[in-house]
């Protein structure tokens, strides 16, 4: 039977709380498993960390590569930036002889590729990096206030939101007790047609609309 130790690593303590990211990391791993695994198969552990991908000393990982070369089990990550964005850590671990690891969104590739991509990955961070610095360097240079575009930024989306929230509660009334009533979304999102509640907008009502609603409203 095939075994797996499963990681996953998402970067800051918000998204490890509302689990933004790791949804998605789970559910990349389900495909590979479902998809590309040899059957049998069996997840003997499931390892998550809360950290930046640059700090490598991470207690979770260090577990699950631990489990992974006791057992002989595939060591299996969803992303390869999510086991690490530093190469030079990603190739220590590929000349380790009882490690034998999986990236989900790469089935089909040897460590040789895997070591090419991190590469290649690492290379195209640093040429962001170093492209947004001269971008903002040319801004500056031109009398650009860079901090000042940003705050205006931040002033219209808070605006934004403060009327949106202010708006669903006028509509409270109305959409609470029908989604209590256990009617549907489209359903509630008719009704506010027919009572002549139009959008935002001005335009009609749909049912992801009326689920934003009911989402501030309990916010």
């Amino acid at each position: 039977m095939r075994k797996y130790v499963t990681y996953m690593r998402v970067s800051t303590a918000e998204q490890g709380k509302s689990g933004l990211g790791l949804e998605a990391q789970k559910r990349d791993i389900s495909i590979f498993l479902d998809t590309y695994s040899e059957v049998p198969f069996e997840v003997i552990g499931e390892f998550t960390d809360v950290l930046s991908g640059t700090d490598d000393d991470r207690p979770e990982l260090t577990k699950a590569i631990g489990l992974a070369k006791k057992t002989g089990a595939d060591f299996l990550v969803a992303k390869l930036d999510r086991l690490s964005r530093r190469v030079s850590f990603i190739a220590k671990l590929m000349e380790d002889p009882k490690l034998s690891f999986r990236v989900a969104q790469m089935p089909h590739a040897d460590k040789f590729q895997l070591h090419v991509y991190a590469a290649l990955a690492e290379q195209e961070r640093d040429f962001i990096s170093k492209r947004t610095k001269a971008a903002l360097a040319e801004a500056k240079a031109r009398g650009q206030k860079l901090g000042g575009l940003r705050d205006k930024t931040m002033k219209r989306n808070d605006a934004v939101k403060a009327n949106a929230n202010a708006r669903a509660e006028k509509i409270a009334g109305i959409v609470v007790p029908l989604r209590e009533a256990g009617r549907t979304l489209r359903e509630i999102a008719s009704h506010l047609d027919r009572a002549g509640v139009a959008t935002a907008r001005g335009g009609r009502w749909n049912a992801s609309q009326v689920q934003r609603v009911l989402r501030r409203v309990a916010e």
